[in-house]
């Protein structure tokens, strides 16, 4: 990596961190109190009880959990101790740095290819997880909305937004099945994506791709080899991971006070599914701020308050919301620091990468791609797929 390279980077990471700070402040400094009272708020949290607390960590806890299950079905070979570590280092990478999910990938590769596994496999078990995220992301906001068309909580916007939203899912699943039904159209697709690729690496003075459209068609072949013995592992164990943090949402809810009688789970499915899809653009780390606004306002717009004190569950709402938010994204972060630490002192699990596997030049230097400094270096430079 030259000089102006890394300058550029450092500028990049600058200018990231100073708006993603100004985001966060704006939010919780004058955006957050127009919709409740941090005192308010600070008491209904204080009123939870010992047990409730418990039971939201537990609850936290499997969710994190769950994701290993999808790691492990993408990854064959991997084990659940390994998923723990990679996952829990990648998710704190992601919460706590400007751009952290693309150095989030950084890291996961330099594990993966640090305990034995090629660039190819890592590269096939993170689109094809992507993959299977996106399908369950768009899916839920159609669930939610059947759901609460089935309720009678139907209105034009929302058959427009189901009518949008099937339209989208339909054509985001049908492409997929193309990909791998046909391999011209892979070749294809692989050809525009190393076209695209390539127009945005002159943008950034960096040399151009090789010709992905053989690499279209290879990738093709080891996603149908995948899938035909792991589609539905992947399938069950994904939607468990995304179901299981909407049920921390939903406990949390409860154990502060909000009932159905004010928020039905149907309804907090259907805004917590929305704000997932809008969360997914980086504009902070980890969206923070952003979803903590956007669940906020959705599920106060979206409750019922007849017979009960609106101010008050405006409070027990946005307190419910911190919480959850505090167990989900804080939770991952000194468990991803441990998971770091096991990984770099951890000698036992250390392999060789196949012998034809694809090296590129790690992070810089003599670092090789899968040793503990070429990630140290890698966190502070741009990751570059």
């Amino acid at each position: 990596m030259d000089e102006h390279t890394r300058t550029a980077g450092l500028v990049k990471r600058i200018i990231q961190s100073v708006i993603s700070v100004a985001v966060v402040v704006g939010i919780f400094a004058f955006a957050f109190p127009q919709f409740a009272d941090y005192g308010d708020v600070w008491a209904e949290i204080t009123a939870m009880t010992a047990v409730e607390v418990v039971t939201l960590l537990a609850v936290a806890l499997w969710n994190l959990v769950t994701y290993w299950f999808v790691l492990t079905a993408v990854m064959p070979g991997l084990t659940y101790p390994q998923a723990a570590v990679s996952n829990q280092a990648s998710t704190a990478v992601a919460n706590t740095l400007p751009g952290g999910g693309a150095i989030a990938v950084g890291v996961t590769y330099a594990m993966y290819h640090s305990w034995g596994f090629g660039t190819s496999q890592f590269a096939l078990a993170a689109v094809v997880s992507g993959v299977w995220n996106n399908f369950a992301k768009l899916g839920m906001p159609v669930l939610a909305l059947a759901l609460l068309a089935l309720e009678g909580e139907i209105t034009a916007a929302r058959v427009i937004a189901a009518a949008a939203g099937i339209g989208v899912l339909i054509a985001f699943i049908s492409l997929g099945a193309l990909f791998l039904y046909k391999e011209s159209l892979a070749r294809r697709i692989g050809a525009f994506t190393g076209r695209v690729v390539n127009r945005v690496r002159s943008w950034l003075r960096k040399p151009p791709v090789d010709d992905w459209g053989d690499a279209g068609t290879k990738f093709r072949t080891q996603a149908l080899g995948l899938l035909r013995t792991r589609w539905l592992r992947l399938t069950v164990a994904t939607v468990i991971s995304h179901v299981s943090l909407y049920i921390v949402l939903l406990v949390t809810l409860r154990h502060v006070g909000v009932g159905g009688e004010v928020l039905s789970w149907i309804q907090i499915l259907a805004v917590f599914a929305f704000i997932r899809l809008i969360s997914a653009l980086p504009i902070t780390p980890g969206g923070v701020g952003v979803v903590e606004l956007g669940l906020t306002v959705g599920l106060q717009l979206a409750a019922d308050y007849s017979g009960v004190d609106q101010m008050v569950y405006e409070s027990k709402i946005a307190a419910s919301v911190l919480v959850f938010r505090a167990i989900t994204f804080f939770l991952p972060i000194p468990l991803g620091a441990i998971s770091y630490v096991i990984w770099r002192n951890n000698k036992s699990w250390r392999k060789s990468p196949p012998p034809n596997d694809e090296q590129g030049d790690g992070a810089g230097g003599d670092a090789q791609p899968g040793s503990p400094d070429a990630v140290e270096r890698q966190m502070g430079a741009d990751v570059d797929p």
